[in-house]
């Protein structure tokens, strides 16, 4: 894992409230965040900035602030055109509960095609 990847993931923010979990990151521009595939669907916000969101393989690019919904077993990514300020948001537990069995070479293909 590069530098810059572990600079964000060390200072990702966790806030819990009301049965919620939001987990907040800062990225900087140009930075890719791969993500993974959850078992129920969640909003993400991207607070400010502006990024390139990859779903499914479905390529967007979106300015904050926005509010999107990432569906059930849909693998996700961004890459930060800006710097960005993003936040997961999900009404359970943190991740450890959340996130499906990873598919390892379609988070490489997003890694690509997010370049």
């Amino acid at each position: 894992m590069n530098h810059a990847l572990n600079e964000i993931l060390r200072n990702t923010q966790h806030h819990f409230g009301g049965g919620v979990y939001a987990k907040g990151y800062t990225i900087p521009a140009g930075h890719r965040l791969v993500q993974h595939k959850h078992a129920h669907s969640h909003l993400s916000i991207l607070a400010a900035g502006r990024a390139v969101l990859l779903v499914d393989g479905e390529r967007r690019e979106i300015a904050g602030p926005a509010c999107l919904t990432i569906e059930a077993h849909k693998h996700h990514g961004v890459k930060a055109l800006t710097d960005c300020t993003w936040y997961c948001i999900h009404a359970d537990a943190p991740d450890d509960d959340l996130v499906v069995e990873p598919d390892t070479d379609e988070m490489g293909r997003m890694l690509d095609a997010l370049l």
